[in-house]
């Protein structure tokens, strides 16, 4: 099990990062043998990535919500996420070309991502009681206490952070 750390908490860092939310939606439960390949796909990928930090993933958390698993990525940058998508050696390329080939438009599983560029003084997280988080995983782990209290103060020491950073 994972330590809990009893208080207050957040995520801080001084460097733009990317949010990437993927999941697989499952419309025909009975075609197992169109959302199990899919659904099967990701296994590998994340092994891989986690594995190989270089490549610029920091975490994942994954959920299953009523039609289908979901996971939540941390990345250092679009750019590092787009590499990984795009590149043949890596194992997304491949199962994409099987997801178009074996599933296409027939509807019965569906796939879905969002991505978000986010700079340091633009995100804001709270963890209480929590083990290490979401985005306090991928990033600096810190007690929300002093200017780190409210949302509204970590946005503002997140500017501030920010800002420190620039002047040097």
């Amino acid at each position: 099990m994972n330590k809990i750390f009893n208080g207050r908490y957040t995520a801080k860092t001084e460097q733009p990062f990317v949010v990437f939310l993927i999941g697989m939606r499952i419309n025909k439960w009975w075609r197992f043998d169109k959302w199990f390949p899919v659904a099967s796909a990701m296994g590998p990928m994340l092994q891989t990535l986690f594995t190989n930090p270089e490549k610029g993933f920091l975490h994942a958390e994954f959920f299953w919500n009523v039609s289908g698993p979901v996971l939540i990525q941390y990345w250092r940058s679009f750019e590092d996420l787009e590499h990984f998508a795009r590149n043949p050696s890596d194992p997304h390329l491949g199962a994409w070309k099987k997801f178009n080939q074996a599933v296409g438009a027939d509807g019965s599983v569906g796939i879905w991502h969002e991505t978000y560029t986010v700079n340091p003084d633009q995100f804001e997280s709270v963890y209480s009681n929590m083990p290490r988080f979401g985005l306090a995983a991928a990033m600096d782990h810190v007690e929300a206490v002093g200017r780190r209290y409210t949302a509204r103060k970590r946005l503002e020491a997140n500017k501030t952070d920010e800002l420190a950073v620039e002047s040097k």
